[in-house]
């Protein structure tokens, strides 16, 4: 499928940003693969300290500027000047514009005159409670009732089924939605068959920010271990919720139980992903879960929650990982996961055969096909 000429993509972070994650992956994954069937892709993102304001990744043009709210208006205002052959812009006209909606839009219907696809991972109601009781309720009005209003004649693209059905909740047409679920980046070379420990080892692939919870897999460690229950934790990611995370462990007494890797690189990843027995992932909220993902390449299930809405997609509960209620039932399910080596195999194996479904590939025909279309 031929995609347009210029593709035009914004989001308020890079995965090179501190707090990026599967969502900025998404975007930056489809743009490379856009760029490499002849596209040129422009990507507007946020400034970080070590970041060049200008550089080419993957194929891509990456500009830089503004920080975690000032992004929007920086992007604003590149977008306008560029209309009147002004700025790092100048002249700049896109054939197609992606708008990543993380709580809030770009609001690019209204600055450029292109198409304009809004990719929305999943809405925000539970995670802007941490932006402070003014913010939070600014926040959840412009994405529950103005974005839906001002978009209501634009395309949205989310990531799973879970997802598509809270944006029909906040008034979106389920005709304007396309689901396009994630990839998967292939298993670096010489990565694999490395579960070679005594015990039981769990791992936890996330942002550290509340919403992901992070906390509950500490507390299944604690409450494993006073069982008698030889485990250890790999905490995989940082985030500014780091400190707290710490405090907790050690409030648990679990600190000789539980590493904090903090940001690592793909390989890294793989290789603690590669030993570990069951990920758990007890995320208040997720529109995919790639690391679901990640972790089946190497035949290790996930339990999560049933809430997180988009877990219920990319976890077949029972069959490729486990869904549970509550924390005392993510305790029970892991607790009697690992005492059940076999039935953790099956899950691993099933979950293993499944990801094979996914590829970055398949995600970009899914959006050539949609700018088709436009």
């Amino acid at each position: 499928m031929t995609p347009p000429t210029d593709v035009l993509l914004l989001c308020w972070r890079d995965t090179g940003h501190p707090q990026g994650g599967g969502s900025e992956r998404y975007l930056e994954r489809v743009g490379a693969e856009l760029a490499r069937r002849g596209s040129r892709v422009t990507l507007l993102t946020a400034a970080y300290p070590g970041a060049p304001r200008r550089q080419t990744s993957a194929g891509m043009r990456v500009l830089r500027g503004g920080g975690r709210l000032t992004v929007y208006l920086r992007a604003a205002a590149t977008l306008v000047a560029a209309r009147f052959g002004r700025g790092r812009l100048a002249g700049y006209r896109p054939d197609i514009v992606v708008d990543t909606q993380n709580g809030v839009p770009f609001f690019a219907r209204l600055l450029v005159d292109a198409p304009t696809v809004l990719l929305v991972h999943h809405c925000h109601r539970e995670q802007w409670p941490v932006a402070g009781p003014v913010l939070a309720r600014i926040g959840w009005f412009v994405e529950s009732e103005v974005s839906p209003r001002l978009h209501r004649s634009s395309s949205y693209v989310t990531v799973s089924e879970p997802s598509a059905t809270e944006l029909v909740e906040l008034g979106v047409d389920r005709s304007r939605i396309t689901v396009i679920r994630n990839g998967v980046d292939p298993v670096p070379e010489g990565v694999g068959g490395q579960r070679r420990h005594t015990g039981v080892r769990l791992i936890a692939v996330s942002r550290l920010v509340p919403h992901k919870q992070v906390e509950h897999a500490l507390q299944v460690v604690a409450a494993l271990a006073s069982r008698g229950v030889d485990v250890h934790l790999d905490v995989v990611g940082g985030g500014w919720w780091n400190d707290e995370l710490r405090t907790a462990a050690t409030d648990l007494g679990i600190t000789d139980r539980v590493r904090f890797h903090g940001h690592v690189d793909e390989e890294r990843k793989h290789e603690l992903l590669a030993r570990a027995d069951l990920h758990l992932m007890p995320s208040r909220k997720e529109g995919w879960g790639l690391a679901v993902v990640e972790a089946a390449q190497h035949g290790v299930p996930t339990i999560g929650y049933r809430s997180s809405a988009g877990l219920t997609d990319s976890i077949v509960d029972g069959v490729t990982g486990l869904l549970v209620d509550d924390l005392d039932h993510f305790t029970e399910a892991v607790a009697a996961l690992v005492a059940n080596p076999d039935r953790l195999t099956r899950l691993g194996d099933a979950a293993q055969k499944r990801s094979g479904d996914y590829s970055w590939a398949s995600t970009a025909d899914g959006f050539a096909d949609l700018f088709r279309d436009l």
